[in-house]
């Protein structure tokens, strides 16, 4: 793989004082909404101004591409394959709401074997790849695929912090833990924090979290900040169907509204402190 930049690329960025912030977002198990916050929180965060990309870190079922409908000309597999250098694979999207919504967007490949069986020093290569195209934003997501495999801690690795998204279904509560704890013994400078998502009420939320916090509390040692709460909103779903991101689309909407304190929270990096309305 080659991962060198081009001093005349376009899209390098204005002086920043600070290196871009490169969070990972996670989760222990499918279907807990973690791409979906992905995306909104990518939108976030170009709304709050910040330069934003989104690489869709999931190596076997990449989908951030159809949840925001974009047909990506190259992508992370091309990039493998050598065909393109890192860069050349990143897709500039305008979010649907104007170009104060716009970020981009590094595209995986669902199905893609060579992505899903990346040898240990190509996952190794691609992180430290990922880690030299973040010096040209202010914030990184990587949306990780679920679970807990080796590619996909190699990959935490790399990043400043871990969004772990979790429910309260009692499956994901337990792998959520899983995730955080092997993450622990993984990457212990990367901090785990945690995302309730459709939650039926503030205070069916915050209890989720509190299971999880004392959990970790009492087994490993440290008590994850709470990045925030989102409450179960029917805009998601039909967001999802016309691949939009929500803040594009209704970014009054509950949940947009919730992502977007998360979004202010990470920013701040002092979670606890983001009051949410009941």
């Amino acid at each position: 793989m080659n991962f060198a930049f081009r001093k005349s690329d376009s899209r390098q960025p204005r002086a920043r004082v600070a290196p871009a912030s490169v969070i990972a977002v996670a989760s222990g198990k499918g279907g807990v909404g973690k791409t979906w916050l992905s995306t909104t929180l990518a939108a976030s965060f170009a709304k709050m101004g910040r330069r934003t990309l989104l690489v869709d870190g999931d190596l076997g079922l990449a989908n951030v591409d159809v949840q925001l409908g974009i047909a990506p000309e190259t992508d992370l597999a091309a990039v493998i394959a050598g065909w393109v250098e890192l860069e050349d694979a990143v897709t500039p999207i305008n979010g649907g709401a104007g170009a104060s919504c716009g970020f981009d967007v590094l595209p995986g490949r669902s199905g893609s074997g060579a992505l899903a069986g990346l040898p240990p020093d190509e996952a190794s290569r691609l992180a430290a790849g990922l880690t030299a195209l973040s010096l040209q934003y202010d914030i990184v997501l990587v949306d990780l695929g679920a679970g807990i495999e080796d590619n996909v801690m190699r990959l935490a690795r790399a990043c400043d912090r871990c969004l772990v998204v979790a429910t309260d279904e009692p499956t994901s509560m337990t792998d959520a833990y899983a995730f955080i704890k092997v993450l622990r013994g993984y990457a212990p400078s990367v901090q785990p924090w945690l995302a309730i998502n459709m939650a039926d009420t503030r205070v069916a939320g915050r209890r989720t979290y509190e299971a999880l916090a004392r959990a970790s509390q009492t087994f490993l040692g440290f008590r994850p900040p709470m990045a925030g709460i989102v409450l179960r909103d029917p805009k998601v779903r039909e967001a999802i169907r016309q691949q939009k991101t929500l803040v594009s689309i209704d970014p009054q909407a509950q949940a947009a509204l919730d992502a977007a304190q998360i979004a202010e929270a990470l920013v701040r990096g002092g979670a606890e402190g983001v009051a949410q309305s009941a």
